[in-house]
């Protein structure tokens, strides 16, 4: 008996049966057992089935199922077998678009490009490419402009539907067309593009190859989608969680996802813990300072983290222009901030404790330390920008290393010089 015939799901289907279904051609009564089946045990049903077996089987699941029930069998499988059964499922002429636009690298324009575009010869008179239009614009999935080519089909002008339509019908396009296009190759990445559109408030934007030759348009839907999935991953990264866990990834392939992050964070940890050690003579004196060293460092933290949101945001959308601009009016806010939390925080520590110095204390390692979350939130993503690393994947980390530093520094160091002024316990 063949191995695969051993293979059961929780519905009670073997791939046996599966065969025996197809054979009599039960696709009701097969797609039904799939349906009820977990998408693990689907994926691997549909793996170990060969050849036209496992298209049929994968065309019933299709049928059968709903859109997110796919997405979470594909999920399931190796990237390589989920998309060989998509695209044996498709008819030839769009499977070989998209094979086409899978040979581009990943979050590029040519990735997330339509390749059905409307485009005329530049020669065409306005006459021809209104009938063009007319008897061809139900073949493709929007016409926002009307790009124009070349006999070799190299992007040389584009014209807007308004022109077309208030032009005389002789006109040539060539002699209407603008020819200053903003355009993006197919190498490019998908944020830029999403920028460009955004920053030109365009409906779409041509891609072009790097013989200059017209072969697809990016959507301001497609623009749509990417900031979405770059806000998601942004937000994901500055937790040290990857874009490619979900709520429905398995608990081993989180932790492989997961674990190098938290283990890089217990690295950094041992250097704020270094810097309390070489104080533990004022904390055995006046224990209190253990647990007081504690607001700075959160405080800092949460500083941090407002500023290097902003900044991760500012340099996703490229926005920052001037550092010196950007850094002193961090460091005006981080000041600010240090201010008004270190009066409120050092008169409630003051009340409490029954110590002013201890209130000064605090007060002065708030300041200290929102001031170092400032800069380092500013200028730790700037830095890592420029050495061509993700600055909402890495940032984080450093951050959190300065500001827990800073504030058991700034706190410990301070209130070893006061200490003597301090209340006796």
């Amino acid at each position: 008996m063949e191995t695969g015939k051993r293979l059961t799901t929780n519905a009670g289907i073997t791939v046996g049966v599966v065969r025996k279904l197809l054979h009599r051609g039960a696709r009701g009564r097969l797609g039904r057992i799939l349906t009820k089946a977990y998408p693990v045990e689907v994926a691997r049903l549909l793996s170990t089935l060969k050849g036209s077996e496992r298209a049929q089987a994968f065309s019933i699941l299709l049928d059968e199922c709903e859109a997110a029930h796919v997405a979470s069998v594909l999920s399931e499988m190796s990237p390589a077998d989920s998309t060989a059964q998509v695209l044996a499922l498709m008819e030839a002429e769009p499977a070989a678009d998209v094979r086409e636009l899978l040979e581009h690298e990943e979050r590029t324009a040519g990735r997330i490009m339509t390749p059905n575009f409307f485009a005329l010869d530049e020669e065409m008179t306005i006459a021809e490419a209104v009938s063009a239009l007319q008897k061809r614009s139900e073949e493709y999935e929007m016409v926002f402009y009307l790009y124009v080519v070349d006999k070799r089909d190299h992007l040389v002008g584009v014209v807007s539907l308004r022109k077309l339509l208030t032009t005389h019908p002789s006109t040539q396009l060539k002699r209407i067309m603008v020819t200053d296009v903003i355009s993006v190759n197919t190498g490019a990445d998908q944020e830029g593009v999403a920028r460009l559109v955004a920053e030109y408030n365009l409906l779409a934007i041509p891609v072009v190859d790097d013989e200059d030759k017209l072969v697809g348009i990016v959507t301001v839907d497609d623009v749509i989608d990417v900031l979405q999935e770059e806000a998601a991953e942004d937000l994901l990264a500055l937790a040290g969680v990857t874009a490619e866990e979900r709520v429905t990834t398995s608990a081993a392939r989180s932790l492989r996802l997961r674990a190098p992050w938290l283990l890089l964070n217990l690295i950094t940890t041992f250097f704020p813990a270094f810097v309390i050690a070489q104080f533990d003579w004022a904390i055995s004196k006046y224990a209190v300072l253990a647990a007081i060293v504690t607001m700075p460092m959160g405080m800092g933290g949460n500083t941090a983290t407002q500023t290097l949101t902003v900044m991760i945001r500012g340099l996703a959308l490229n926005e920052v222009s001037s550092v010196r601009q950007i850094v002193l009016k961090q460091a005006i806010v981080g000041l600010g901030n240090g201010v008004i939390n270190g009066v409120i925080g050092s008169c409630a520590v003051a009340v409490f404790f029954k110590s002013f110095y201890l209130g000064l204390v605090l007060a002065c390692s708030m300041v200290i330390n929102m001031l170092v979350a400032a800069f380092a939130g500013t200028l730790i993503p700037i830095a890592l920008k420029k050495l061509k690393i993700d600055p909402a994947v890495a940032s984080s980390v450093f951050v959190t290393t300065f500001t827990d530093v800073g504030g058991s520094l700034s706190f410990l160091g301070i209130a070893s010089l006061l200490i003597n002024r301090f209340p006796h316990t």
